[in-house]
C-alpha cells in the first residue's frame, strides 16, 4: 500500500492531464470542433461586435443604395422622354411657343384628379392661363402663379370641359372629366362619325387651348345617349401618376 500511495502521489498529476487530453480529443473528434468553437465565442464575445447586427445593418445599407440607383434610373430615363418629347413638340423654327419643364410638387389625395402643383412660378416665366402638357397629352391649365410654384387645374377633373374633335372625321363636341384617367364626349350632333379607337384632339374653336393637342382615345360609343350622344375617352397623358409636366408659354 505505501508504494501505491507514493506512487499515485508522483504520477497523479500526469495521469490526469493524460486522461483529460484523450476525453478532450474523442469530444472534438465526434462533435467536429463545436466544443471549441462555443468555447471561443464566449471568450472573445465581449471583444467582438453582434456579427448579427453587423449583417443586418451591412444588408440593409445595400438595399438602401441599391434603392436609391433604381429610383435615380428612373428619374433619368422620364427627363430623357420628357426631352425627346419637348424637342418634338416645341422645338419648331418658327414657333412662338416657349416649353418649359416643371415638376409635380404637389397633389393631395382628396383632389387627386383635380390639381397639381409644379416646382415652377412666375420667376420660371409661368404665367395663368398657360397650358400644360405631357407626354401622351394635354394635362391641364395653369390657374394660380406664384413666385417659385404654380398650380394646375387637370382636365380630369369635373369642372373642367374643353371643346375636342375626333381628328378622323372632324365631328366635335366637348370634354369633361370624370375624376379618374377617362372622360366623357358629349357631341354636337345626332348621328356623330366616331369608331372605338379614334383619336380626339383639342378643337380648332377652343378659346382656351390651342387646336390639335392630342386628349385621349375613344373608349367606348353611347349614340343612345339623351340629350345628345356620347363617348367615353382614355386620356392618353398619365394623369394617375404623372411627375414632369411641359408649361408652354408665349
Amino acid at each position: 500500500m505505501y508504494i501505491i500511495r507514493r506512487w499515485w502521489e508522483r504520477y497523479a498529476l500526469t495521469l490526469v492531464l493524460v486522461s483529460l487530453s484523450f476525453v478532450t480529443a474523442w469530444a472534438i473528434r465526434h462533435t467536429q470542433g463545436a466544443i471549441v468553437l462555443e468555447v471561443y465565442q464566449m471568450l472573445t464575445r465581449p471583444f467582438q461586435s453582434n456579427p448579427s447586427q453587423v449583417l443586418h445593418l451591412h444588408d440593409a445599407r445595400i438595399q438602401e443604395l441599391e434603392t436609391r440607383v433604381t429610383e435615380l434610373e428612373t428619374q433619368n430615363q422620364q427627363l430623357e422622354e420628357l426631352l425627346g418629347y419637348v424637342n418634338k413638340s416645341y422645338k419648331k423654327i418658327g414657333s412662338s411657343q416657349a416649353a418649359i419643364a416643371a415638376p409635380v410638387i404637389g397633389r393631395s389625395a382628396d383632389q387627386w384628379w383635380q390639381q397639381i402643383t409644379l416646382g415652377r412660378g412666375s420667376q420660371a416665366g409661368i404665367q395663368v392661363g398657360n397650358i400644360v402638357t405631357a407626354p401622351g397629352g394635354l394635362v391641364g391649365r395653369v390657374t394660380s402663379v406664384a413666385p417659385h410654384t404654380s398650380r394646375v387645374l387637370l382636365i380630369s377633373d369635373p369642372s373642367s370641359q374643353l371643346g375636342v374633335t375626333i381628328s378622323r372625321s372632324r365631328f366635335m363636341g366637348f370634354l369633361r372629366g370624370q375624376s379618374a384617367n377617362y372622360a366623357v364626349m358629349q357631341f354636337f350632333d345626332k348621328v356623330p362619325d366616331v369608331r372605338l379607337g379614334d383619336m380626339v384632339v383639342t378643337s380648332p374653336y377652343s378659346q382656351i387651348f390651342p387646336a390639335g393637342i392630342p386628349v385621349g382615345r375613344v373608349e367606348s360609343i353611347n349614340l343612345q345617349k339623351s340629350p345628345a350622344p356620347e363617348a367615353v375617352i382614355a386620356l392618353s397623358a398619365p394623369m394617375s401618376y404623372i411627375e414632369w409636366v411641359v408649361v408652354s408659354t408665349k
